[in-house]
């Protein structure tokens, strides 16, 4: 007995099928399950998915001409599952401003062992907003990164643009229940070197869509030294965001590995090679839990857990502001996790003068931004792997470490109800950390 109603295209693979070809066959098998088989479709606008049940298999692959335009979209639909395909744009026109999937308003949503090539964006290369009870699962993104623009003008705190290095592999805002886990996103193509950031100018100033007006958290001068933007995985919307599962993916050459604006979620088991930041925390993020995740070639820090400019207490209602519940740092978790080779990646010059530690616990960015309080941070082992040595002209040499503090925590305020235990925390170039913290 058949559970589905299966419609195939045959074709011969080596030929590019014609744009109208593959909408055609989507939208006549809308609520069914389709299956693409071996083959290339080019199109020019997006493959719209928006009828319930609909599932998407096979190993073909569709290639995106427009550079304008996303390669799969989902909207307000229950029970979309979309698996095999790989999703890539025309040579010459990988940079883009869309996603390789866009999914927004969607239950149940599943995405699983797509391979997306060369969409080289500041969108998301997989983009979930507000969608509930989802996952993304078994998946290849490689090449998601773009010479761009951080355009930050329309911020009161910030004000001015520049040049930057943008990109990221997962996105996710203004979702609860997922499950983001064994997937690898890669980035092959641009590297965060001196000579990158020459080529590019990254870090200039330039214009933005409003006119330059600095804020507070502006930088001095014309220069922003935080040129690498965009995150492999980003999971945010502090305040609506929660009950995530980050676990089981492979990260290499990210700017920051894993981002988490976020309640109650569990980031676990993730290799991170290669970025200046392995894992964030932070904008107020409650009851996470960040465990056995293993995080190498760190260049600024290998954690930060912080309160974020977001942060705030409960408000009541106030003239046209409505009433808001609390947005905290607070009761997590940081255990077991190993972070080696640090001040080894791509980024040392950029960052080696900063003092800070390979886990930070800091301050709010604001001074209204309430402390972080009651933390457990158990055995992490941060490891100076430049004690073992390292071959210089093909001599083994011992060198110090490339690291300031195994911990940093910030000072006035600084964060309450740190809980340290049975860790391992080799010293930096100013000792184990700039406060009394035990050390194993």
């Amino acid at each position: 007995m058949r559970a589905f109603a299966i419609m195939t295209l045959v074709f011969v693979s080596s030929a590019i099928a014609q744009d109208a070809d593959v909408h055609a066959i989507v939208a006549a098998g809308a609520g069914k399950t389709i299956a693409l088989p071996d083959g290339a479709y080019q199109i020019d606008k997006p493959i719209f998915v928006t009828a319930d049940n609909t599932v998407i298999h096979g190993h073909a692959t569709i290639i995106q001409t427009n550079p304008d335009a996303d390669i799969i979209r989902v909207e307000n639909a229950k029970g979309v599952r979309i698996e095999g395909l790989t999703l890539t744009r025309e040579p010459g026109k990988e940079d883009s401003t869309g996603s390789g999937v866009r999914a927004e308003g969607c239950t149940r949503l599943e995405l699983s062992d797509l391979h997306i090539v060369n969409n080289c964006s500041q969108q998301g290369t997989i983009y979930l907003i507000k969608c509930e009870s989802s996952v993304v699962r078994d998946c290849e993104i490689v090449n998601y990164k773009r010479i761009g623009v951080d355009d930050r003008t329309a911020s009161e705190l910030y004000g001015y643009a520049f040049r930057a290095i943008d990109g990221t592999g997962i996105q996710v805002n203004e979702t609860r229940g997922l499950q983001v886990i064994n997937n690898r996103v890669l980035e092959e193509r641009l590297y965060a070197t001196k000579e990158t950031k020459e080529k590019y100018q990254l870090g200039s100033f330039c214009e933005g869509k409003n006119p330059t007006k600095k804020g507070k958290l502006a930088p001095p001068g014309e220069y922003a030294n935080n040129w690498h933007q965009g995150s492999a995985i980003t999971v945010s919307s502090p305040e609506s965001t929660s009950h995530v599962l980050i676990g089981g993916n492979l990260i290499r050459n990210a700017a920051q590995g894993i981002d988490m604006h976020l309640d109650n979620a569990t980031c676990s088991n993730n290799i991170i090679d290669h970025a200046f930041i392995g894992l964030k925390c932070m904008h107020g993020a409650r009851n996470v839990i960040i465990a056995n995740n293993t995080v190498s070639h760190m260049d600024l820090w290998g954690l930060v857990m912080m309160p974020g400019t977001l942060a705030h207490p409960a408000e009541a209602a106030s003239g046209e502001k409505p009433a808001r519940g609390p947005n905290y740092t607070r009761g997590n978790i940081i255990a077991n996790n190993i972070f080696s080779d640090f001040g080894l990646g791509y980024e040392r010059f950029n960052w080696e003068q900063q003092r800070s530690g390979v886990i930070t616990l800091d301050s709010g960015q604001l001074a209204e931004n309430p402390v972080m309080t009651d933390v457990l941070i158990e055995g992490n082992v941060v490891y100076d792997s430049a004690s073992d040595g390292e071959l210089i002209d093909g001599q083994p040499q011992t060198v110090g470490p490339r690291y300031e503090w195994a911990v940093y925590i910030a000072q006035e305020p600084s964060p309450k109800g740190l809980v340290f235990r049975n860790n391992i925390f080799h010293p930096g170039k100013s000792g184990v950390a700039n406060v009394s913290v035990e050390s194993k």
